[in-house]
């Protein structure tokens, strides 16, 4: 797993220690900083279910201006400063380590772009309640990618965002929300 472009362009980054994240393949993110590429310079970040931070420091990587990652696993969270500190971005971010829905309370947007990996076998009832109270801290032409299995279908998008597009990798699919008007 390496940093694609912008200033660390090229770095290894580690992944956590064990099998229960799964880093986003180096061609899906490929194709998803490509769609995103016009709203990253200066950008926000939120990072959800971070895992390695790699959506982060990729983000950081092609000029946006912060990070906010969210992750609770031990593992992930030593990955995620690895990888920061490799990538030097560090300075630029902020790591939560917190359980998802609760660590939305202390957030403060509004963020840009939101990127939400969840683990592959989480209850649909946490991802909605994450969804749910996503919007506050968006801006208001967020950029929202959810990444998850193809398997497991459309993610539970409340009314407050507008879903977009799915793109399909295999068997990854990044499902593409912004918030809707008012």
């Amino acid at each position: 797993m390496r940093v694609i472009a912008g200033t660390a362009g090229g770095r290894r980054l580690v992944a956590p220690k064990g099998d229960r994240t799964r880093p986003t393949a180096d061609r899906v993110r490929e194709a998803l900083f490509s769609s995103l590429q016009p709203r990253l310079p200066g950008a926000r970040v939120l990072d959800l279910f971070a895992g390695s931070g790699a959506l982060a420091v990729e983000a950081l990587s092609r000029g946006a201006e912060h990070a906010t990652l969210v992750e609770r696993a031990r593992p992930a969270l030593a990955a995620i400063r690895t990888n920061l500190d490799v990538a030097d971005v560090a300075d630029r971010a902020e790591v939560v380590a917190a359980d998802l829905p609760g660590a939305l309370d202390r957030a403060t947007g509004p963020f840009d772009v939101v990127f939400l990996d969840p683990p592959y076998g989480l209850d649909r009832h946490v991802l909605a309640t994450v969804l749910e109270r996503l919007r506050p801290l968006c801006a208001p032409d967020a950029a929202i990618r959810v990444e998850q299995a193809t398997r497991a279908g459309a993610p539970p998008w409340p009314a407050d965002l507008l879903p977009g597009r799915a793109r399909r990798y295999g068997d990854t699919t990044i499902h593409e929300a912004g918030p809707t008007e008012g």
